[in-house]
């Protein structure tokens, strides 16, 4: 059964990252925790958002984004893994990105000479 409430493929996706980092489950703290959104009183009864902290790094990670907790979860933990990342000097996504940017802007910059 599906831990989240996204496809197979990005789960298992999440899943090796998580793997590759050594990150496990048991060293990640889990907290839900009360939103403030748009959603109304819903928002205001339920603890739709997630508190992460990895437990060996003292990383922490909330996330409030999603009016579904479950999809609060999956996003906590890809913020959680680019966080690790950035903090092991890994390349995260974000850095990919503007890599991409700046070779772009660079082949731009060689066809107007």
């Amino acid at each position: 059964m599906a831990k989240f409430p996204v496809t197979e493929k990005k789960e298992k996706e999440l899943i090796a990252q998580m793997e590759q980092l050594g990150i496990k489950e048991s060293d990640i703290e889990e907290k839900f925790i009360k939103c403030s959104s748009a959603g109304g009183q819903k928002v205001n009864k339920t603890s739709t958002g997630v508190y992460l902290k990895h437990i060996p790094t003292g990383i922490e990670v909330k996330f409030t984004k999603e009016r579904s907790q479950g999809l609060n979860r999956f996003f906590a933990r890809r913020v959680l893994i680019e966080k690790i990342k950035e903090n092991l000097g890994l390349p995260t996504k974000r850095d990919k990105e503007i890599e991409k940017i700046r070779k772009k802007k660079r082949r731009n910059k060689k066809k107007v000479i």
